[in-house]
């Protein structure tokens, strides 16, 4: 699927995703990563969902976002509670959902000028 918005001005967003990838900025990207506004970074949870540890969590953390967008690629599936545990003690909320969801919402609050992480595990 193609997004269509009007991209604010030096703001990463997506612009597409489908089985497999996500493009930002209409750059394709094949592989799971973490998307700011004003960066990305990739080879975050490379390993896929079933690998991800509180160590991904803590990363997250140190990116200072307000809120965490986690997309779980193409279904949406909870982490154990635990692994949370980095981004509830520096409260900071995470809100759990498929890919497609994710980069919408990630996309809508990123607009609205907020400090959005998205992570997002391509599958």
């Amino acid at each position: 699927m193609k997004l269509h918005l009007d991209t604010p001005e030096g703001r990463n967003t997506v612009t597409g995703y489908g089985a497999g990838y996500v493009a930002i900025n209409h750059r394709r990207h094949e592989t799971s990563l973490v998307l700011l506004p004003d960066r990305i970074v990739e080879a975050w949870g490379m390993a896929g969902f079933d690998a991800l540890s509180e160590a991904d969590f803590r990363m997250l953390r140190e990116l200072a976002p307000e809120m965490v967008l986690l997309g779980t690629g193409s279904r949406q599936r909870f982490p154990a509670p635990a692994l949370l545990r980095p981004l509830i003690e520096a409260r900071i909320g995470c809100d759990v959902m498929d890919l497609p969801a994710a980069c919408r919402t990630y996309n809508i609050l990123m607009a609205e000028g907020r400090r959005v992480a998205a992570a997002l595990l391509i599958d």
